[in-house]
Parts: structure tokens; C-alpha cells; sequence
């Protein structure tokens, strides 16, 4: 019996996890190693639509606001109506506030996010004026990653061979502009 309720399960749980953003205890590099771009000083807005259970798409403003932590590090504070988040506990008075830093992989650009105990990846688009911060899905691997090392190795071999990455959808805010 137990075998055919953790064969029940175990899709049911993928299915879930399908949909999460990929966090992790690691960061691309153990810690930061590039200068802070100071190009992304400042607030960033955007409107994020998000799915709903109806099929329909709805659109919410969304401000990522980026300040100098150290010469290496940003501190980083998003905002906006990002009430789906709060199951994952990283809202605190409607607020997501971190630190992150970049690592550069393949000549991409990620953002390592540090929030509430947990490192997200996010890969970051540049055009012209603006950027985009796109997570990247919980199924882009599907190895236990160990350590900075081996997260490196499975986001280059991730990109080398996908046809096109695969993003959280509702972690994705595309063409920030810099507002005041």
C-alpha cells in the first residue's frame, strides 16, 4: 500500500515543484566576485502579468529597487502586489528585501538573490534602457546540487543545451524601466 501511495504522490509533487523557482543553499560563486554594476543602481518598475486559475491574464505593478550593500554586493528590496509569494514566507510588509550579487556563466549575467535564508538564481536581460530579471524554474536540473561548483557546471550545460531556458512564470519581470 505504501508503494502505491508514493507512486500516487510522486507526480503530484513534480507537478507542484514544476512550478516553483529554483532556490537553492548555494549561489553560482561561494560569494561575490564581480564589482556591482552601477548601471542597476536605483528603482526599477514594471507591470508582471501573472495566470490566473481562469485563464485570463491580470497585470500588477512590480518596483525591484537596487542599492549599493558593498562594492560587490547589492541590497535589493521588491515591491508591488505580490500576494501569491506569501506561502513562500519572503514578504515582509509587502516587501521582498535581500542582498544579491552577479556571477557571469556561459557570458550571461545572473543575479544571486539571497532572501529569507535562500539563494535564487535569476538570469538578467539587458535592451537598451532596459532589463529583465527572469528566475529560473525549480526543473531546469534535476540533480541535488552540492555545492557553488557543481550549480556552475549544471547552469553552463543547462544553457549549452536547452533550446530556450526555461523561467518561473510568475517570477519574471520583463522590461524594468528605471523610474524615479
Amino acid at each position: 500500500m505504501r508503494k502505491i501511495t508514493i507512486l500516487f504522490l510522486l507526480p503530484v509533487i513534480s507537478i507542484v515543484l514544476w512550478g516553483c523557482p529554483y532556490d537553492s543553499a548555494y549561489g553560482i560563486d561561494e560569494t561575490a566576485l564581480e564589482n556591482i554594476d552601477e548601471n542597476l543602481l536605483g528603482s526599477w518598475a514594471t507591470f508582471v502579468s501573472k495566470p490566473t486559475y481562469d485563464q485570463q491574464h491580470v497585470e500588477d505593478p512590480v518596483k525591484i529597487i537596487f542599492s549599493k550593500n558593498t562594492d560587490l554586493e547589492y541590497n535589493i528590496a521588491i515591491t508591488g502586489y505580490i500576494d501569491e509569494l506569501k506561502p513562500y514566507h519572503v514578504i515582509t510588509n509587502d516587501t521582498i528585501k535581500g542582498t544579491a550579487y552577479i556571477s557571469t556563466v556561459s557570458g550571461k549575467q545572473f543575479l544571486n538573490s539571497f532572501i529569507k535564508g535562500r539563494m535564487y538564481i535569476a538570469e538578467i536581460k539587458r535592451d537598451k534602457n532596459n532589463i529583465s530579471i527572469l528566475c529560473l524554474a525549480e526543473s531546469f536540473t534535476v540533480k541535488f546540487i552540492k555545492n557553488s561548483k557543481e550549480l556552475r557546471k549544471e547552469i553552463e550545460f543547462y544553457y549549452k543545451v536547452a533550446a530556450t531556458p526555461r523561467y518561473d512564470d510568475f517570477f519574471v519581470a520583463k522590461n524594468l524601466q528605471k523610474v524615479n
